[in-house]
């Protein structure tokens, strides 16, 4: 189902996120010798979303290695081989069974830096699918990257486009820290056309894909393309939204956030976490601080519901941020 889905694309020209994701990594291993990929079932199976599928017959098994499931053993030796000076790059399957190795990335790979007084670098980068859509219930869906951008000593990473998908790789892996990049499980099927020429990206500054002068909507990962469908919807009522993909969730582009704001006086913040303690929470909060006398309007945050994912559909569908909520949220600040 995989080769045939690839397939498909190569015909029409098509370029999936799976594909831009690919070849990333591809470009990688081609790139720098100390480069490799580790984790369960990315060798012989081609990864559990079909990411890396091929790339064991095109590198070997020393260079795409299939791990014990044991995320704490293989994200310690991801953090030993960086501090080896190779450049590991460790697929965790979901961001749930990343808790298991919570203790190797908060209490090592965050902090070893600081610890040896900038003696020891971590250049690790970890991938790990994020988000919920896809009836895979409670321990498979859960958005828990705002929890990671709680840590300092690492770098949090959302990719929402296919340009993000297939060129944030290549800085993640030159930077001296950790860097958790969070893939959100709907957006691996999204296709579109990559333009070959496209310029570089950097890790530090979010994107702003429509702008608009009467409300912002900061959004990121799979709540992108909602936030893009809703100004869409409210463009049909006249009010002209502006859209901010924060791309980075640690460290986060206050430019862009607080400048945006100032031009169009109220925010809207997407965030399919939770919205108890949250990263709309703490975005929330860093507009009340620094843009407070520009709001026209209390910030809105559309989130999930305060319940563990449900795997039925409707009710799924229920729990998470969608364009309706976000267009009504819209629609309070500006009225």
């Amino acid at each position: 189902m995989k080769a045939g889905g690839d397939h498909a694309d190569r015909h029409s020209g098509a370029t999936t996120f799976r594909e831009a994701l690919r070849d990333a990594l591809r470009e990688a291993l081609t790139a720098d010798d100390r480069v490799f990929l580790m984790g369960e079932d990315v060798g012989r199976y081609g990864g559990c979303f079909g990411v890396s599928l091929g790339l064991i017959e095109e590198f070997g098994p020393d260079r795409v290695r299939d791990t014990p499931l044991s995320e704490s053993a293989f994200v310690g030796a991801g953090i030993g081989a960086a501090l080896a000076g190779m450049r590991p790059i460790v697929e965790i399957m979901t961001v749930n069974f990343s808790l298991l190795a919570l203790d190797q990335i908060l209490n090592n790979a965050a902090t070893l830096r600081h610890m040896s007084g900038g003696q020891l670098n971590v250049p690790l980068v970890i991938r790990m699918t994020t988000g919920a859509g896809r009836q895979l219930a409670a321990q498979h869906s859960h958005s828990l990257e705002g929890w990671y951008a709680h840590i300092p000593g690492i770098r949090v990473l959302a990719p929402a486009t296919l340009k993000d998908a297939r060129l944030l790789l290549g800085p993640a892996l030159a930077d001296p820290d950790p860097v958790l990049i969070f893939e959100h499980g709907t957006l691996y099927n999204m296709e579109g056309h990559l333009d070959p020429a496209v310029p570089a990206v950097d890790l530090d500054h979010a994107a702003v894909p429509r702008e608009g002068t009467d409300l912002t909507v900061i959004a990121y990962g799979g709540c992108l393309s909602k936030a893009l469908a809703a100004a869409e919807e409210l463009a049909g009522d006249g009010i002209s939204a502006e859209v901010v993909d924060l791309r980075s969730l640690r460290p986060l582009d206050d430019a862009a956030i607080i400048g945006s704001v100032r031009r169009t006086h109220r925010a809207v913040v997407v965030d399919e976490g939770w919205r108890s303690g949250g990263l709309s929470s703490e975005i929330s909060a860093r507009i009340t601080e620094q843009a407070f006398f520009d709001l026209d309007a209390p910030v809105e945050r559309v989130c999930s519901a305060e319940v563990p994912i449900p795997y039925a559909r409707q009710m799924e569908e229920a729990a998470l941020p969608q364009v309706t909520g976000i267009v009504a949220a819209a629609r309070r600040v500006v009225s």
